[in-house]
């Protein structure tokens, strides 16, 4: 059921995302506060080759004090869609251009306190380019088969949510194709 939000107040602006504290009126009449993280949502893809391989990216992640292994993806921005998000970041990333895109999924990323909405893509078809990384933008290109991707997804090694879905979505789009 639907919450009646009484009042809602920015107390942070930050450069990727901001931050309200709404009171909420609950149906059994209790206010509640919830602060809620606002972002524009993401994108990004698995870059799938003929040969069965997977690209993914490793970066340092600074929340977790190390480096991740995940589908190169980033920030939507103003009036871009998912879609053209997902390309450019797979290009950017990797240097590689994404003839086909197959929407696998899109999911709130955390929403217990955000409102992040990631969608993932399935990215075939790829012909190299040159990568363009952003300023800030630091990784590593690495490639493994999509069977060993999923089992690192599968006993922990990859800890990213975002990848850990793409990867399971992608075997279950692969195998139903092969059926």
């Amino acid at each position: 059921m639907p919450r009646h939000l009484l009042e809602s107040k920015r107390i942070f602006n930050g450069l990727i995302f901001d931050v309200d504290r709404d009171l909420l009126l609950e149906e059994n009449g209790l206010e509640v506060v919830r602060e809620v993280v606002r972002h524009r949502g993401g994108a990004g893809g698995l870059p799938l080759f003929d040969d069965g391989r997977v690209a993914l990216v490793r970066q340092y992640r600074h929340p977790t004090r190390r480096e991740l292994l995940e589908i190169p993806a980033g920030r939507i921005e103003k009036g871009e869609a998912p879609a053209a998000c997902a390309a450019r970041e797979i290009e950017q990333e990797t240097g590689f251009r994404a003839g086909r895109l197959e929407k696998l999924v899109e999911f709130y990323s955390t929403p217990g306190f955000c409102e992040e909405k990631l969608h993932v893509y399935l990215a075939t078809e790829l012909t190299p380019m040159p990568q363009s990384l952003d300023h800030d933008e630091f990784v590593e290109i690495v490639y493994l088969p999509l069977a060993e991707a999923i089992g690192m997804a599968m006993c922990g090694e990859i800890e990213d949510s975002k990848t850990i879905i793409t990867l399971l979505l992608a075997r279950s789009l692969i195998v139903a194709d092969d059926k």
